[in-house]
């Protein structure tokens, strides 16, 4: 048999003369030479895997190499499922948005936050509206207002250059 995976080091590719050399099932065969314990996992037509290379003596188990690294697989991809990924979604406004239109942008972000994503509402300033940041503030606790029962701030309202922005989450059940 030959090396099935580069993360592994198996059969031929051990170096050294002695390991402490653990069992398919688990019990401990002590130390021996690798060339005996490699005889041993022929026989069982099973790969000789380095588990440890740092301990003293190192440690090697005889398992099936391909089953192992395709169960390792198989739980990495059960753990990604169980991840949830959350995506920032950006609202954008001006300084001149009327009530409708908060009301419409709102609907959009409460949509967004009960899917789980978090909201980031930008208020834009354009020339000579740098000076009007009050109104921005006024605009972003109106939005704060509408949708306050399904999320909470994570991030209050913060001038940054020409925009002002407030980052909300979800709130947790």
């Amino acid at each position: 048999m030959e090396a099935i995976s580069k993360n592994y080091i198996a059969n031929e590719e051990i170096r050294g003369k002695e390991a402490r050399v653990i069992s398919n099932t688990g019990e401990q065969l002590g130390i021996m030479s690798v060339k005996d314990a490699l005889n041993k996992a022929y026989e069982e037509d099973l790969d000789l895997v380095l588990i440890s290379p740092n301990a003293n003596p190192q440690v090697c188990k005889i398992m099936d190499l391909g089953k192992f690294i395709y169960e390792q697989s198989k739980k990495e991809k059960e753990a990604k499922k169980k991840q949830k990924i959350i995506n920032i979604k950006e609202i954008r406004c001006s300084l001149t948005i009327e009530e409708n239109d908060i009301a419409i942008k709102a609907k959009n972000a409460r949509k967004f936050l009960l899917d789980g994503d978090k909201v980031k509402i930008t208020v834009r300033f354009r020339g000579r509206e740098m000076e009007l940041t009050h109104i921005g503030e006024r605009i972003l606790n109106n939005f704060l207002g509408k949708l306050e029962d399904v999320c909470i701030v994570e991030k209050p309202a913060k001038k940054e250059g020409r925009n002002m922005t407030m980052v909300l989450g979800p709130k947790k059940a």
